[in-house]
Formats: structure tokens, C-alpha cells, sequence
């Protein structure tokens, strides 16, 4: 542990070199994000889209057996062909060869089957049920990183509508280059959106177009960085495209919310009457201290992401740890540098002052109206705190109740707009055809396979199971438990003592009568060990990969909670109180995405309700709403802190006066940085890939209800409930903490903050 000396000793160091040095500070700062922006301008198109998996899973090792065994890996892509002539019209017919000549030629193209090669006259699996559509199936070779690439250049030049007959291109790898494509899309549809929007948010918070141009200004040195510092870590590491999204957007609003926090302290500072010098140094011992414990607290937070397999969430924590890191260094270093250039210039341009003037009305969210009317709704809570907690909890309780009914699955091209191919087609072979291809199961039998006849009668077992269509093994095909045809070399084999088959079946994967085929497979006696490959397995691996380390991932947010709170505060309680708070308003988060995108109330926002969510957006959207609402509860619990600190032992109500002082001094800014993020939230929502909307809906109503609810009225009246007892640590812990801890010295007096706070009687 670090002494609580050391820090404010290391933050007047900072202090000090940006008084010294600030146009230094200030070209290195904007050199460096020249120089980053021009290297990590390309992510977008390097970043692959995958990392669903989880390595080494059952699923994964089946298809690496495929693989290596039987030279039949890869993922699944298709082409359907439609023709309102039907799929046997002349049209039709010659399109699905142009499709069948393109597969066959490439190189990294396996298992190529389609609909005319197949007999009039006999079942035709591959033909829709209105024969309108006919299917083109292969295996394409390559991971998430080169699969998608080569899909799309197969792809392109084939679909389209021509001559009456429209082809659509389905599978993994397409959809993943449709996900990478519409992400890169999506990311310049949230700056369009977000950057002026949050500039006219600061305009409104500020007054002044400088003191608003500053937080864009670290936020873009932020942005710039991190957006490197992926591009760097792909060379090392698999690094998601969406992590450039999550960087991005996460970057914008932690580095305004940061520099919100400084610039409003060192105004508060020179109103106070403080010389710029002072100003800064007090705002740096003082904001920049809370802004450094946020973002240490953050930061330990979302690096717990790191403990799921998937690459994916990993990329996600990589890219939020980066943007806490680049924000905060911004914060402390870019932000105060700019302060001490812009001196008095920072208040020029003061559109609220001309607004005012045009109305003849006072100036817009002037600092004393404001801090008023937070003393009236700091006096509401704490005068009514028993009513405040029973009527704020039970409607927290109430909007959180649809998270009992939550169910998370594998992501598949619905989450995709309907415009794209990969959607269209999976829309296609999951309504018009009676096997649905984007399931089909492999299995692979590891051992003691070396007999034909016992692979045939394992196959024929499987082909009784409800819901499976039919069977392919080396022998025979299968159906409801009868010979229907010759064995199919193209999905099964036997080599040596292992052999695979091949099953279609007409079940949802996702659904639980899905789950439950697959549980039945399994049940099958084999002639030995078996591996299974599809989407179902899929869904139960990456699913497992994620449930099996949520108490862990919960477990280390909740004792990072206790340890940083308690180190900042002294108090057991604090912590706890913060822990129970911010999983309500993750309750209402998770209630808000299981009623809009799972149940399709709102019209799932535009996505397709599929009675499910993307199981990624649990444990990422636990992870960072949870740092957010930590991130609010230290700026607050601060200032009280602060203002408990400075009053003398025998004040009246002294609790009470400490609780509303922190109220005042930080419930404006605070629902000032929590507009900001729910505006950059919500552009993150106006993308089209259904699971980064979800992750933006989701943290625009944790942030909130948690700026608008939970700090301003269940903080306030629950510490008013607890009175003394929220400073309180057994008598071992505090003596620690005394020594240990992050205690506060008095070299800042905060008497004269105390006495300029506005009308402190309402909450007496």
C-alpha cells in the first residue's frame, strides 16, 4: 500500500512540473496524438471481429480433430439462390453454377454441396419449401483473424440480383466481415453524433466555448492513444474490432468526466478567491487526488475482464483499461497544463452571459441557483430518509425485476441489420428451409471407431432423436431410425480408429429444445469418446466460459470495492453501502435490456427479439457500469469526506451538514458529466450491430439512474440513517487506516470551502 502522503506528494510534483513547463506539456500532448492518431487510424481495418470462442472448449477441439484428423475444418458459408421461377428455372440453375465454379476454385473452399446436384424428383434438402431457393454449402478455411477476409472476396463478386435470380451469402466468416464492416460504420456514426452533441453539453455546463473545447481536447490526446495502444497490442495479442468502439466512446466520456472534475475545481478555487498558482495546486491535492483514486478504482474494476477466455471480453478489458489510463494522463497532466496557458482567457466566449443579456434572465445554471436547489434536494433526503430508501429502493427493486428472467446465448447473424447478407441469408435457411443449415452438428468420435458398422448403428440411434433430420455417416444416411440412402464421404469419415458424422436438424440451437437435443446426443452410447461441433455446443461452451467465472469476476468487484472505498474513507460501511447501491442501478440496467432487446418491447430499438441477448453483454456491461457508478460514488463520498474532515467534532448535525455539503458541491457536476456520458452512450446505440446498441442502452440508463437517483437521494438518505456509523471501522482497521490509508492532511484548509457553501439551513 501506498501512503496517502506519497500520493498528494506525488500530485504536487505534478503540479509543480505543470506550472513550470505547461507549453511543453501542451506540444508534447499534441504531438503525441498526432503521431498515435496517424497509427492507430488503420485499426478499424486490421481489427478482426471474432473472439466469441472459448479455447481449448469442447466445440474448439472438435473442429481442430476435423481439422487435422480429416482435413474438413473451417466454418460453414452459404449462398442462397432465389428466383421467383423457382430454383430449377434455367436462371436460377446457371447462377447457382456461377456460385458452385467460384466456391471450387478457391483455395481454402471444402465441402462443396448444392441444390442441383441433387435428382428431380427426390427429397431435396437443399431446395426451400416453396422450391423458390436453392442452397450452395461449403467449409471455409481460417480463423477469426483471415476466415472473414476470405469470405468477403469470395462473396462480393457473386451476390446481388441479376437476371430475375438474387443471391445472399451466409455463415461465420460473413457475418463477422459484415460485423467488422458495419462496426467501422457505426464508430463514425458515434463521433458524427456524439463530438458536437457533448461539445453543446459542455457549452451549457461551462458557459464559455474555451472552458468547453478543453475536455474535447484531452478527450481526442485519450481517443488518439488508446486507439495506438490497441493497433500495438494486435501484434501481440488477438484484439477485437469492438474494442475500438468501447475505447473510443469510453475515452470521450472518462476524459471529459475527468477534466470536468479539474477544470470545475480550479474555478471554484479562483471564485474563492485564490490566485491561479494556488488554484491549481489546491484543485490538483484536491480533485486531482479523487480523480486519480477513480480511475485507480476503475481501472482495478474492469481489468477483471481478463479472467474470461474469450478474446473478445479480454480486447474489451485491454480497451477500457486504456482509456482510463490515457484519460487520467490527460486529466492530470494535458488538462492543467491548458489552465495555466488559457490563465483568464478560459472564460471568453461566454455564450450563457449573451444568452442571459437576449432574455434579460439570469445567467443559465449559474453556480448559485444550482447549488440552491441541491441544497432543497439534499434537505428532501435527508430530513425523509427512512421514506427516501423505502420508495427510491422499491422502485429500483421494481424496474429491476425482468432481470430474473434473463437468458444470454452465442451471438449469430441477427445481431446484424436486416440490410446485410449474412443476415438475409441466415433469415432465409432459418424460415424457408426444413433443415436448418446454420446448426449442423458434426461429432467426432475419438477412439475405438475403427469398425463401420458401429459407426452406421451410432448414426442410426442419433437419427431417432426428435428434431434431427437426418443422419450422414461413412456407411449410410440416416432417418427416424432407417437406412434412407448411401453414406456421405463429404460429411463423415473414418480414419484409423477415429471417424465423424454429420446430423441436420430443424432446432433453434439457442432455444431450449435445442439445449435439450444436444443433452439427448450426448446420451447416445458411442463406440467411444466423443467431441461435438455446432452451434449448440458453441453456445453451451462460451456461455459455461462466462457463467463459470462470474462468482470470481463479482467476488474481485466486490473486494476492490471494500479495499479502495475503505482506504479513501476509514469506513466498513461506505464500502458496503457502495456495493449494495451500484448493484441496483446495475439491476435496473440489466431489467431496461432484458425488456427491450429479449421480450422486443420498444421494438427492441430496431433488433430483432430472438428471446434472447448476446451473452457478452452481462459480464461487460457489469464490469463498466459498475466502474462508472464508482467512479460518481468517490467523486461524492470526496467532498463528503472532505467537509466531515473540517468540522469540528461538536457541530450539530454534523453528519448531516457534511452530507449536504457534498451534495452541493458535487451534484451539479456530477449530473453535468453523467449528461455527457449518457449522450456518448446513447451514440453508441445508434449503431446497427445489435449487441454494441444493447452495451450503449445499458450504460445510458445505469449512468442514469444512478446520477439522477441513486446519488442524489438514496447516498444522501442512507448516510442520514447511519449517522456516525458510516466513519466507523473496527478499532484494528481504523488504527490501520491511520497509518496506511489515504489520510488527509491539513495543508489545504477546507473552513473557507465550507463556509461559502449557499444556504445551508433547508438541510438543518
Amino acid at each position: 500500500m501506498v501512503d496517502g502522503r506519497n500520493k498528494k506528494g506525488l500530485l504536487v510534483t505534478v503540479a509543480g512540473v505543470v506550472q513550470k513547463y505547461p507549453a511543453l506539456l501542451v506540444c508534447a500532448a499534441a504531438l503525441f496524438a498526432i503521431c498515435a492518431g496517424l497509427y492507430g487510424l488503420p485499426a478499424s481495418q486490421q481489427l478482426p471481429a471474432g473472439g466469441y470462442d472459448v479455447p481449448n472448449s469442447e466445440s474448439m477441439r472438435a473442429q481442430q480433430m476435423l481439422q487435422d484428423k480429416f482435413g474438413v475444418g473451417g466454418n460453414p458459408i452459404y449462398f442462397t439462390v432465389t428466383s421467383q421461377s423457382g430454383a430449377t428455372d434455367t436462371a436460377a440453375l446457371a447462377a447457382g453454377r456461377r456460385v458452385l465454379d467460384a466456391l471450387n476454385e478457391s483455395p481454402y473452399i471444402r465441402q462443396v454441396t448444392w441444390w442441383g446436384a441433387i435428382p428431380v424428383g427426390t427429397a431435396n434438402p437443399l431446395l426451400s419449401n416453396d422450391g423458390k431457393t436453392g442452397l450452395v454449402a461449403a467449409r471455409l478455411e481460417g480463423d477469426d483473424t483471415d476466415a472473414p477476409a476470405r469470405a468477403r472476396n469470395l462473396a462480393d463478386p457473386l451476390i446481388g440480383d441479376r437476371n430475375g435470380v438474387s443471391i445472399q451469402g451466409g455463415g461465420q466468416a460473413l457475418t463477422y466481415d459484415a460485423g467488422n464492416r458495419q462496426s467501422r460504420e457505426d464508430l463514425i456514426v458515434m463521433e458524427v453524433i456524439a463530438f458536437p452533441v457533448t461539445f453543446l453539453a459542455l457549452v451549457w455546463i461551462f458557459g464559455s466555448l474555451v472552458a468547453a473545447l478543453l475536455p474535447l481536447a484531452v478527450s481526442v490526446f485519450a481517443i488518439a492513444g488508446t486507439t495506438a495502444a490497441l493497433s500495438a497490442l494486435n501484434l501481440a495479442t488477438n484484439v477485437s474490432i469492438f474494442g475500438v468502439n468501447v475505447a473510443t466512446a469510453l475515452s470521450l466520456a472518462l476524459a471529459i468526466d475527468y477534466t470536468l472534475f479539474i477544470v470545475s475545481r480550479y474555478r471554484e478555487e479562483q471564485v474563492a478567491g485564490a490566485t491561479p498558482a494556488r488554484a491549481l495546486h489546491v484543485t490538483m491535492l484536491t480533485a486531482g487526488r479523487t480523480v486519480l483514486y477513480s480511475a485507480l478504482t476503475m481501472a482495478c474494476t474492469v481489468a477483471v475482464m481478463l479472467v474470461f477466455p474469450q478474446y473478445l471480453l479480454k480486447s474489451l478489458a485491454y480497451a477500457s483499461l486504456l482509456s482510463v489510463l490515457l484519460s487520467l494522463i490527460g486529466a492530470l497532466f494535458l488538462a492543467p497544463a491548458l489552465l495555466v496557458i488559457l490563465g483568464d482567457k478560459l472564460e471568453r466566449f461566454d455564450i450563457r452571459s449573451v444568452v442571459g443579456k437576449l432574455f434579460k434572465a439570469r445567467k443559465i445554471g449559474s453556480p448559485t441557483a444550482s447549488d440552491r436547489a441541491w441544497a432543497r434536494i439534499a434537505a428532501f433526503s435527508t430530513n425523509r430518509p427512512v421514506v427516501v430508501v423505502i420508495i427510491v429502493g422499491a422502485i429500483l427493486l421494481l424496474l429491476g425485476l425482468p432481470v430474473l428472467g434473463i437468458k444470454i446465448a452465442y451471438p449469430d447473424d441477427r445481431v446484424l441489420p436486416a440490410s446485410q447478407t449474412a443476415r438475409l441469408a441466415g433469415d432465409i435457411v432459418r424460415t424457408e428451409f426444413s433443415q436448418n443449415f446454420t446448426a449442423d452438428t458434426r461429432i467426432v468420435i475419438r477412439e475405438n471407431a475403427s469398425s463401420r458398422e458401429s459407426v452406421d448403428d451410432y448414426a442410426m440411434k442419433i437419427s431417432h432423436i426428435s428434431g434431427v433430420q437426418s443422419v450422414s455417416a461413412p456407411g449410410a444416411t440416416f432417418a427416424d431410425g432407417h437406412r434412407v440412402g448411401p453414406g456421405d464421404a463429404g460429411r463423415s469419415g473414418i480414419e484409423g480408429a477415429s471417424a465423424y458424422i454429420s446430423l441436420s436438424t430443424d432446432t433453434d440451437p439457442f432455444s431450449d429444445p435445442g439445449k435439450r437435443q444436444l443433452e439427448t446426443l450426448k446420451s447416445v452410447p458411442a463406440p467411444g469418446p466423443v467431441l461435438v461441433d455446432s452451434l449448440a455446443q458453441r453456445n453451451l461452451d462460451n456461455i459455461g466460459g462466462i457463467t463459470d467465472r462470474l462468482p470470481l469476476v463479482m467476488a474481485a468487484i466486490a473486494v476492490v470495492t471494500f479495499v479502495l472505498i475503505f482506504l479513501m474513507t476509514g469506513s466498513v460501511i461506505l464500502p458496503i453501502k457502495a456495493l449494495v447501491m451500484n448493484l441496483l442501478s446495475l439491476c435496473v440496467a440489466f431489467g431496461a435490456l432484458v425488456w427491450i432487446f429479449q421480450d422486443g418491447h420498444l421494438g427492441g430499438l430496431g433488433t430483432v427479439a430472438t428471446g434472447h441477448f448476446t451473452a457478452f453483454i452481462p459480464p461487460l456491461l457489469a464490469c463498466i457500469a459498475y466502474a462508472l457508478a464508482i467512479d460518481y460514488e468517490i467523486f461524492v463520498l470526496s467532498r463528503i469526506r472532505e467537509a466531515w474532515l473540517a468540522l469540528p467534532d461538536n457541530t450539530p448535525n454534523r453528519n448531516k451538514q457534511a452530507v449536504a455539503f457534498g451534495l452541493i458541491r458535487t451534484g451539479r457536476i456530477v449530473t453535468a458529466a453523467a449528461t455527457v456520458m449518457i449522450v456518448v452512450f446513447t451514440a453508441i446505440s445508434a449503431g446497427q450491430v445489435a449487441f454494441m446498441r444493447g452495451l450503449g442502452v445499458g450504460l445510458a440508463v445505469g449512468v442514469a439512474v444512478d446520477a439522477f437517483l441513486v446519488r442524489p437521494l438514496l447516498v444522501p438518505a442512507f448516510m442520514q440513517l447511519m449517522g456516525r456509523l458510516n466513519w466507523w471501522a473496527p478499532g484494528p482497521l481504523a488504527r490501520w487506516h491511520q497509518r496506511w490509508g489515504l489520510v488527509e492532511e491539513q495543508e489545504i484548509p477546507a473552513e473557507p470551502a465550507m463556509t461559502a457553501a449557499p444556504e445551508p439551513d433547508p438541510v438543518r
